[in-house]
């Protein structure tokens, strides 16, 4: 299976994936944890130039290209041989995350996301995707508590408001696959949604 966890800044993802990891093995997946960007040894070095708020000067476009650049690599070298093994994926974001940041947050063209997204990694797509949700303020609050912020956690609350309405959006376009998860309370509460959830949507 393919599993992808989603949300904006202080969302909660990092402690969220590290219990679905524990979760998953339990029940006897042999589970791929990764991240997006990253997840390869060029991913990561894309990445670091991504997050680098020293990094200027870097256009809307050339930011769109380099994730995807990134997500080609992660794809070849890490996801599809482990779903080809049989084994499952959990990745800390994927291409609804470019469709939330670069799409929603920077405004590009949808339609050059949805090619490149063709382009990438065709019709492969997370058998589930978590969304956690919570109000902007709330998780750049969370955000600012974990230190120096890097590129993207420097935009304003108006980018990350429009970055939380697309994810929004896409999870409405494709409620088969998303599962929204209120992220504004205690992990303990947000824990025991995703537990509900991944009983629901996981086979046996």
């Amino acid at each position: 299976m393919f599993i992808t966890i989603e949300g904006g800044e202080g969302a909660g993802k990092s402690t969220m994936m590290e219990r679905m990891v524990t979760w998953l093995e339990d029940r006897g997946h042999k589970v791929v944890p990764t991240r997006e960007p990253g997840g390869t040894e060029l991913a990561e070095k894309l990445r670091a130039i991504l997050l680098d708020k020293n990094t200027v000067g870097l256009s809307d476009q050339a930011e769109l290209l380099l994730m995807f650049a990134s997500r080609a690599q992660h794809l070849a070298e890490v996801i599809r041989p482990a779903l080809q093994r049989g084994e499952t994926v959990l990745c800390d974001r994927f291409t609804d995350a470019t469709w939330a940041y670069q799409g929603g947050g920077r405004g590009l063209p949808l339609d050059d996301i949805a090619i490149l997204e063709r382009l990438v990694h065709g019709d492969l797509q997370p058998d589930l995707t978590v969304l956690l949700d919570l109000p902007v303020a709330q998780g750049l609050r969370r955000a600012s508590r974990r230190g120096e912020a890097d590129r993207f956690e420097e935009e304003s609350s108006g980018f990350f408001e429009r970055v939380r309405q697309a994810y929004l959006r896409r999870a409405e376009s494709a409620p088969g696959r998303f599962a929204v998860v209120d992220a504004s309370g205690s992990m303990e509460e947000v824990w025991s949604q995703v537990d509900g959830i991944l009983q629901a949507r996981l086979p046996a």
